[in-house]
């Protein structure tokens, strides 16, 4: 079972994949096993219609595993039952230190916010009693909460540092 579990939320073009490319090969130095569950609305194609395993899926395999040496994925077609949960999904990976999740902004998971003014959505941790943390490149206002950090999305190492104190 995972031990821990974080998500890394905000609007599309904040920068949650960029701050994730930042953090997964520092937490590793740290000797962290990471898991990362990324949660799309749109559709996912894994691999050219002509491939053997998009054929098997097509001809109405319930699900397919694509192994090598490298790496394995295992693709399960839903076909029009309900989508699984965030939990359902942690369930079926490996044991890990660390799962960060992106995407999945509405869970009631402990959430490090992506916040950028300048893509022009509104910010999320006043109505989201989970985010822990927001990382922005502009100053901290002046009636932040208490409990909530308020860190430099422009040095990514201060996300770092938090996590690794939180994961502590």
């Amino acid at each position: 079972m995972t031990q821990h579990i974080i998500g890394i939320v905000g609007w599309s073009g904040s920068g949650k994949t960029s701050l994730l490319e930042y953090l997964l090969p520092r937490l590793a130095i740290h000797g962290l096993r990471v898991n990362v569950i990324k949660h799309s609305h749109h559709d996912l194609i894994l691999e050219p219609a002509h491939k053997d395993s998009a054929r098997a899926r097509s001809a109405g395999a319930a699900e397919v595993l694509v192994a090598s040496p490298f790496r394995f994925a295992l693709m399960h077609e839903l076909r029009g039952a309900a989508e699984p949960s965030l939990s359902d999904h942690i369930a079926r990976m490996a044991e890990a230190d660390l799962t960060l999740v992106e995407g999945y902004k509405w869970e009631p998971i402990p959430k490090i916010e992506v916040y950028r003014p300048a893509i022009g959505q509104p910010i999320l941790y006043p109505n989201d009693p989970h985010v822990l943390v927001v990382a922005s490149d502009t100053p901290s206002p002046a009636a932040l909460p208490r409990q909530l950090a308020w860190l430099d999305l422009n040095h990514p190492e201060q996300v770092l540092e938090w996590l690794l104190k939180y994961i502590a």
